[in-house]
């Protein structure tokens, strides 16, 4: 009989013990590590043996080894004085879900193959639905990043527009006009990278201009449309978004609704972000017309406390996006005729079991746990635009309609005032007390803090408002 290979079970439990104490203590402690990593380039690979191991080590010697060679180079996205980006903040139950669904270890491409995974994702889906105030009949997927949903919207609006690419494809075909997606010049990148891999191309992608709050303006996307359809372009889609990446502005859904409605094109909604303000009473506005978009997308990676990823993409329109991506292979056949096969709508064959995290994190914090995490985080971005308004030295660049705020220092005699806000986030960023990220709006180089971490109470963002201050003033030339 061959011995068996690997850590026994016995030593797996004493393992597993070790680790869930270990993510306690993180979590628990968190703020005694720098926010942002202090390494340089390779300094970990340097640490690493450049060839696997022959024979297996301990379990304890490799969880020492996440400690004293991993975590220096780590960058703490659990951090509160973590600023950057849209903060990640993976809470315990989300924890605990995505422990319990690396155990599980199934794949969720039909039904059959697990169908608790398939019949709880659709149930949280129409949960997230509910809470956001959207129609709970919308057929729903989770998908890792908001990136690969609105690639699917885009499919599935290509397929909707009737021009037979899923068997003639694009190429060599004199009788398909060009077709155009149109979205603003403060959209995600992703847009135009989902153009790039279906074909469509960065020609044909058009970046409607702003107004002065960042908002796509809806008399120039529908004048952009018309003067397409006239030149004999062929529009299928358009991009909104709610909380775009740099300023978190809120396009005008209700008019660009009205819009696609007049020329039958796709609506996709982007509120990867903002979305999940409508969690909170006072904030469902945000979402005002996205219940006639063809396809939604929010991340509750982003601001819902479910470690990445997790994104939740919604169509109205689910035979558009079956047309575009269903191919059954004679293996994965079954007779199960009233099972819903999640393989059907989308790209992956590979499905995890995300849903098991998010239903978690509902359940634990339920509506008023959120939302009270939500407004905590609104109303401390609220409070740090007040200081900014008040202060004469700083200027807001952006309204603050969510819980991030878009600034910069204007000190006199700054030749350079792009050059002298980067040197403060770098500074902050070298102190490892904070981690900032940046923008440019209307060619402004803007520090950039966006508050959204589990943690992050109104005193960490005090103590990064003093921070701001005592950084520019010793950067700034009287001092």
């Amino acid at each position: 009989m061959q011995a068996p290979v690997g850590p026994t079970l016995q030593e797996v439990r004493r393992a597993l013990h070790a680790a869930a104490e270990w993510v306690a203590s993180y979590l628990e402690n968190v703020e005694r590590y720098p926010v942002l990593a202090r390494v340089r380039p390779r300094d970990i690979a340097a640490r690493l043996p450049q060839s696997p191991p022959l024979q297996g080590e301990p379990l304890a010697a490799i969880l020492r080894d996440v400690d004293q060679v991993l975590l220096p180079g780590i960058t703490h996205w659990n951090h509160p004085s973590f600023f950057a980006y849209f903060g990640i903040s993976g809470s315990g139950p989300g924890i605990i879900g995505e422990l319990l669904a690396a155990a599980l270890n199934v794949n969720a491409m039909l039904w059959r193959t697990s169908p608790a995974a398939t019949e709880l994702e659709q149930r949280v889906l129409a949960w997230v639905a509910d809470l956001l105030g959207l129609p709970t009949d919308w057929f729903g997927e989770i998908m890792d990043t908001a990136s690969i949903s609105t690639l699917h919207a885009l499919a599935a609006a290509r397929e909707a527009a009737g021009v037979d690419t899923r068997e003639q494809g694009m190429a060599g075909r004199a009788d398909l006009p060009p077709l155009a997606v149109y979205t603003s010049t403060q959209a995600h990148s992703s847009v135009d990278k989902a153009a790039i891999a279906l074909g469509i191309g960065r020609r044909w992608t058009r970046h409607i201009e702003t107004d002065a709050a960042f908002r796509m303006r809806a008399d120039l996307l529908e004048r952009a449309i018309a003067h397409d359809i006239a030149a004999g372009v062929k529009p299928i889609a358009v991009v909104a978004t709610v909380g775009t990446t740099s300023s978190t502005s809120i396009d005008p859904i209700p008019e660009i609704a009205d819009i696609c409605a007049r020329y039958g094109v796709w609506l996709h909604v982007d509120a990867a972000y903002g979305g999940a303000a409508a969690v909170v009473p006072s904030h469902r506005s945000v979402l005002a017309g996205c219940e006639r978009a063809d396809s939604f997308v929010t991340n509750p990676h982003k601001w819902l406390l479910t470690p990445l990823d997790c994104s939740l993409f919604y169509t109205r329109r689910p035979d558009d996006l079956k047309r575009a991506f269903s191919l059954v292979a004679e293996y994965l056949r079954t007779d199960d005729s009233e099972a819903l096969n999640l393989m059907d709508y989308g790209l992956s064959l590979g499905r995890r079991f995300r849903a098991l995290k998010l239903w978690m994190v509902i359940r634990a914090y339920g509506q008023a746990g959120l939302s009270q995490m939500l407004e905590g985080h609104i109303r401390a971005a609220q409070w740090l635009a007040e200081q900014i308004d008040a202060a004469p030295d700083w200027e807001r660049l952006a309204p603050v309609p969510f819980s991030t705020v878009c600034f910069r220092h204007v000190p006199t005699g700054v030749a350079d005032v792009d050059a002298h806000n980067a040197a403060i986030i770098d500074a902050v960023n070298r102190s490892g007390a904070a981690f900032l990220s940046h923008t440019t709006l209307n060619g402004r180089y803007a520090i950039r803090v966006a508050i959204g971490n589990q943690a992050t109470t109104h005193a960490h963002v005090t103590q990064l408002w003093h921070l701001l201050r005592r950084t520019a003033a010793h950067l700034s030339p009287s001092s």
